[in-house]
């Protein structure tokens, strides 16, 4: 069975990409569906085929974790291929003459990488409830493979939170491409029916019938799975009375670092972070309505100064109101589930500053090394798609960092050595070995670091290369003077990353460590509208326009 299925689908494979009559979107979705269905396929029966043979049962942790990621990774990819496939065919019988438009390369490969990141961003979600649980009732499993809702019932813990977590993410990703399914059929069928001849209607409706046997195989098995799968719950004392716990302690809440414990100072610290907080609040508010009102500043330079004002919006509110609160409280304590959210949402936002500065950096390649070309390649489309997958890829940061602290359940300590949950801090805390938790903290800074500033070292070079071969002066400065905002802001923002991270190594006083933190946590925020918005007349006109209208 696995052989003859990898077999069909590789030559599916084959036969789209050596046939060019082959290549159109049902048949690119299609090759994408086999290679889907190949790994899908070979997440499981490979291990079980080994089983067979040696007369094993075994799989260690982490190769479980690993194989209930990919598992719900390819079905989560085959459900929304599905559902892809779905909507090309309500294109092709419903828009027929606007078929090759709508259904263009891009927006199809589009569509096939959202499928793709939505896919992760589950198998993501999955990994993160498992890894909440420290210790399992029992290690046999009642299935052939490492099934999420089997590890699920074998967990000692109070899972009904979590079976809700479940159902709400089976929900997402199960109800939502099903509805979206439904409603191209009900559109298709409607079309269908309008048709005068009965053989016009079957002509029409035979490109659907294979996309329509394998939904409902597919979605057919998967609810008899569902339907099939009952809760047990588990008396957590009574497991973990089976277990030898290590001297080591669970907690429920940790410290953060007060600025200065000088009760004369905190007033004036207070009104110094409130005044900061407002200032970068109503900084990047101008920026956002400025944008919004004033159709002369709808281009791509300023929907992505839009949106970053935006993300600093929300970077900035992650941590100043808790400080606020905390400095007025004269309390340090956070819950562990606090804690968590705002480093989540702290590194969402601060990985969205992060992508949207690179988007802004090639947004200026294309704008000075192709200026003609500049209007077709930066449509709206590729805009949004560029800022979509900036939040997807700040959402999965978000979740490998939870991922990782969620994977130790006990800290030896409960005092952060900053002013906000930081993911080094947290991390730095758990009960681990050192060489582990650098090797995965390096590994994902790596990604979220080092790609998007070699991207924005690349876009520099070749436009300082276009630059350069501008016969005049002015011409070169009049060229290079669109960059200035953006690489001060980019300066800025790097330049207090590595100073934070400088500080950490030479200075061992957290108080130093945090005063650096506060510059990229509070004051780049704040400044980012003003570079922007200083030197920059169309912002200065627009926002006088729009003061004038409203006087």
């Amino acid at each position: 069975m696995y052989l003859v299925t990898v077999l069909g689908n590789l030559l599916i494979i084959l036969a789209v990409s050596s046939d060019p009559h082959l290549h159109t979107p049902m048949y690119f979705f299609l090759s994408n569906l086999s290679l889907a269905d190949i790994c899908f396929i070979s997440t499981t029966v490979p291990k079980m085929i080994v089983d067979i043979q040696t007369h094993s049962r075994a799989i260690s942790y982490m190769g479980c974790l690993t194989q209930m990621s990919l598992f719900a990774n390819f079905v989560c990819m085959d459900d929304m291929l599905l559902t892809v496939m779905a909507y090309d065919r309500f294109v092709a019988i419903c828009h027929p003459l606007r078929y090759p438009v709508i259904m263009n390369p891009r927006f199809c490969g589009f569509l096939v990488t959202v499928s793709l990141l939505i896919s992760l961003f589950n198998s993501l979600l999955h990994s993160l409830i498992i890894l909440q649980f420290a210790y399992f009732k029992d290690v046999e499993i009642s299935n052939f493979f490492c099934d999420p809702s089997q590890l699920l019932n074998l967990a000692c813990s109070d899972t009904f939170t979590n079976i809700i977590v479940i159902y709400v993410i089976g929900g997402i990703f199960g109800f939502l491409p099903i509805s979206g399914i439904l409603f191209s059929y009900c559109k298709i069928v409607s079309s269908i029916l309008r048709i005068p001849s009965s053989e016009g209607k079957y002509k029409v409706f035979s490109t659907c019938g294979s996309h329509l046997a394998v939904v409902c195989l597919f979605y057919g098995t998967g609810h008899v799975i569902l339907s099939s799968y009952k809760y047990k719950p588990c008396c957590l004392e009574r497991c973990l009375s089976k277990i030898k716990l290590k001297n080591l302690t669970s907690v429920s809440e940790f410290h953060l670092l007060a600025l200065s414990e000088d009760p004369d100072r905190q007033p004036v610290l207070f009104g110094l972070l409130l005044s900061m907080y407002l200032v970068g609040m109503l900084g990047n508010l101008l920026i956002i309505l400025a944008f919004s009102s004033d159709s002369r500043l709808h281009t791509p330079m300023y929907f992505f100064l839009s949106n970053l004002s935006l993300a600093d919006i929300c970077f900035i509110s992650t941590t100043v109101p808790k400080m606020l609160m905390n400095i007025q409280t004269h309390s340090r304590a956070i819950s562990f589930v606090g804690c968590l959210t705002q480093m989540s949402i702290f590194i969402i936002f601060g990985c969205m500053d992060d992508m949207l500065l690179t988007v802004m950096a090639y947004d200026r390649f294309v704008a000075i090394c192709h200026p003609l070309q500049y209007s077709v390649i930066m449509n709206p489309c590729l805009c949004g798609f560029l800022v979509l997958v900036s939040v997807l890829f700040s959402l999965l940061e978000s979740q490998l960092h939870n991922l990782i602290v969620l994977h130790f359940a006990y800290f030896k300590d409960v005092e952060i050595s900053n002013f906000f949950c930081e993911a080094s801090q947290v991390l730095n805390l758990s009960c681990s070995d050192t060489f582990t938790k650098n090797a995965i903290m390096y590994f994902v800074g790596a990604i979220s670091g080092f790609l998007p500033l070699s991207g924005i070292f690349y876009s520099y070079y070749k436009i300082v290369s276009s630059v350069l071969r501008i016969p005049s002066s002015s011409g070169k400065y009049k060229a290079f003077s669109t960059c200035g905002s953006h690489l001060a802001v980019v300066c800025l923002f790097y330049g207090t990353a590595v100073g934070v991270y400088l500080a950490s190594t030479v200075s061992q006083s957290p108080r130093k460590i945090a005063v650096f933190s506060l510059m990229y946590a509070v004051v780049v925020p704040m400044l980012n509208p003003f570079i922007y918005s200083l030197r920059n007349r169309d912002i200065n006109n627009a926002l006088w326009r729009l003061h004038s209208r409203t006087v």
